[in-house]
């Protein structure tokens, strides 16, 4: 999925905290960028900023395959996240690394890094702050924001989409990429991120679950738009 974001045609009638969860290929990115341009709200991605602590890690010569090496270094680099939804950046130490954080390198790490607690430790707090300091509201995407990082979110969203959508999906945004591999390594994060012992991805209790397989981009963004409506008029 991938959308060109718009000037915002609708408002928020008041500041609200959205929560998107879900697993890869299942259009969060896509999605929460343009709820977020609708209604005139800022955008986190989460995902980025554990792409960027795993891409600093592997810049340093950090064994990411050493949890405790990486807990050691995990308040080392300076992470901030740009939230307009029509150009989000990520920087490390002052360097734009918004290309090399979506390399193979970087994705075929991230799991490990992100399931240290003290890198999860870290990363939360940025992300809370980032959503506290939020005047307009903000639409944070991830896998754990319903549940651990900002459990008391106006609205949640987790979104899912069959593990054979969200494959060709992604090999799609890859240019091509083999199907059935990237089909394998979908399956193989999830269930990473879904074993960790700190902040599994999971469903929230009181979570909306939106199924993608079979919607269009512009139907899963009308269908969050209308909820997030739906939420603040029954304020």
């Amino acid at each position: 999925m991938s959308v060109t974001v718009e000037t915002a045609a609708r408002t928020a009638p008041a500041a609200v905290i959205v929560a998107i969860d879900g697993p890869s290929g299942t259009g969060k990115s896509s999605t929460s960028k343009a709820v977020a341009a609708k209604l005139g709200l800022s955008y986190l991605d989460t995902g980025a900023q554990y792409r960027a602590i795993t891409w600093w890690m592997l810049n340093n010569g950090i064994d990411v395959a050493d949890a405790a090496a990486v807990a050691n270094a995990s308040g080392k680099p300076s992470i901030e996240s740009g939230t307009d939804p029509s150009a989000p950046t990520i920087t490390v130490d002052g360097q734009d690394a918004s290309g090399p954080i979506r390399t193979q390198e970087v994705t075929s790490r991230v799991s490990a890094v992100s399931a240290v607690p003290e890198v999860r430790a870290r990363i939360t707090e940025l992300q809370r702050t980032i959503a506290a300091g939020a005047e307009n509201g903000i639409v944070v995407e991830g896998r754990d924001i319903g549940t651990t990082v900002l459990p008391g979110a106006d609205l949640k969203v987790f979104l899912t989409a069959s593990a054979g959508a969200r494959a060709a999906r992604r090999s799609g945004e890859l240019k091509g990429a083999d199907v059935a591999a990237t089909r394998e390594a979908l399956i193989k994060r999830d269930a990473a991120d879904s074993s960790r012992k700190t902040s599994p991805l999971a469903k929230a209790d009181d979570a909306v679950e939106v199924d993608t397989t079979e919607l269009t981009l512009h139907q899963v963004i009308e269908c969050v738009v209308t909820l997030i409506e739906g939420k603040q008029a029954a304020k």
